[in-house]
């Protein structure tokens, strides 16, 4: 489509914010006065390496900086907010709780929350203390048992989590529902609608009573689960496309029927190219629906991700794996698979013995502070490092990051 002229005025904006975007642009032969979205670059990891994550560090007043996992390149990433970022980011989170909220007549008063680290742990008290609500949070370094106490303690009526989280809860908790939490909103992991129902049910509470959103670091929020209509549905200031995976990189395996790769336009977000930006994660069910007389794009369900960066409660990059795998063993081939947000490192070498797995799985897991700090205090499960036979092939399903050849 032709960009509106909100978003040729919004593009001319991140030219001159990231000049090498620019030069992405003129290599491409693409005059931004005349740009057609589809036709716009890509933004693949591959070319954000290049034009975003090795930029000089921005020094500018009022900046916020996130920092996450390392990249193929070995850099680690530094993300960027405005303060322009950052009020967009909290009216959509404040827009979306209210609408969801506005939708039951309980009172919500207390929210806590337990979210780990990152942009949704800095934000979360401001934004419910917007909506009006009196707020608590808990460091993601404190073992279990002090999640529970001090949720027993303050009596949050919604909890603001994150999947892996809200089971060690559940599961430290013993009975979910003498903790009284009548509403959870989720960020940050995948969490299909039958699981949803089955800790809806732990809680005491109904499916409609969690709020599953979805965002990035990189973009900020991106969309809401509708319980009325089924579908997530796109925070505005977002356009929305899906790709084959195979567009992207050949080694990737075709997807199923219904499935593609989600590819945002951001109006909004400045500091960070939202431009065609590619998430690397898969729907299902992508398509524009009507509500209320508007007609907005929606999708089904978030089936996968594909791609070099995977989530143990925060995001790990393929490359931190393999890098501390091929410390401890020369000849290592290995796949990577996640299922129902628990990540599995299998590996084939003739030098691996099992005390050199117990040492791998230890520097995986602390190759990401954060990580390794929520595994020690038992809100994540330990990463699991399995030795697979020579005889042995990696056939690890549709959970498996199985079209990156990891090994040399």
């Amino acid at each position: 489509m032709a960009l509106p002229p909100s978003l040729q005025q919004h593009l001319s904006h991140i030219i001159q914010l990231h000049p090498a975007y620019g030069d992405l642009l003129a290599e491409q032969g693409i005059l931004p006065h005349a740009a057609v979205l589809s036709e716009l670059p890509l933004l693949t990891e591959e070319r954000l390496n290049k034009i975003y994550y090795k930029q000089e560090p921005r020094t500018k007043t009022g900046l916020t900086v996130y920092r996450t996992s390392g990249t193929s390149t070995g850099i680690r990433k530094s993300i960027y907010y405005s303060p322009e970022d950052e009020e967009h980011y909290r009216l959509d989170k404040i827009a979306c709780y209210r609408a969801w909220l506005a939708s039951n007549s309980e009172q919500i008063h207390r929210a806590f929350a337990d979210v780990g680290t990152g942009h949704a742990a800095s934000t979360a008290n401001t934004i419910f203390g917007e909506l009006g609500m009196q707020t608590e949070s808990i460091s993601f370094s404190m073992p279990i048992e002090e999640h529970i106490s001090r949720i027993n303690a303050f009596k949050p009526d919604l909890l603001y989590t994150m999947p892996s989280i809200l089971e060690a809860i559940a599961r430290a908790a013993g009975n979910p529902v003498s903790l009284g939490i009548r509403k959870i909103v989720l960020v940050g992991e995948m969490a299909t609608s039958a699981w949803q129902a089955n800790m809806a049910a732990r809680f005491g509470i109904e499916a409609h009573d969690i709020l599953d959103t979805y965002g990035s670091i990189e973009v900020g929020a991106i969309a809401s689960y509708s319980h009325p209509h089924g579908v997530y549905l796109f925070a505005d200031g977002i356009h929305a496309e899906t790709v084959p995976a195979e567009q992207l990189d050949p080694h990737f395996e075709p997807l199923e029927e219904g499935e593609g790769v989600l590819v945002l336009t951001s109006s909004r977000r400045s500091l960070f190219p939202v431009i065609r930006y590619v998430t690397y994660d898969v729907v299902r069910g992508f398509r524009t629906v009507e509500i209320d007389g508007v007609m907005r794009q929606a999708f089904t369900c978030i089936s996968k991700r594909i791609g070099s960066e995977l989530k143990h409660g925060e995001k790990i990059s393929l490359y931190d794996i393999e890098n501390v795998v091929h410390t401890f063993v020369k000849d290592a081939e290995l796949r990577v698979s996640v299922r129902d947000n628990k990540l599995t490192v299998h590996i084939r070498s003739k030098s691996l013995n099992n005390e050199l797995l117990a040492s791998i799985r230890h520097a995986i897991e602390h190759t990401i502070e954060a990580i390794g700090k929520m595994i020690e205090g038992r809100m994540l499960d330990r990463i699991e490092v399995i030795r697979v036979k020579e005889d042995e092939s990696f056939d690890l399903g549709q959970s498996s990051v199985k079209s990156k050849k990891l090994y040399n």
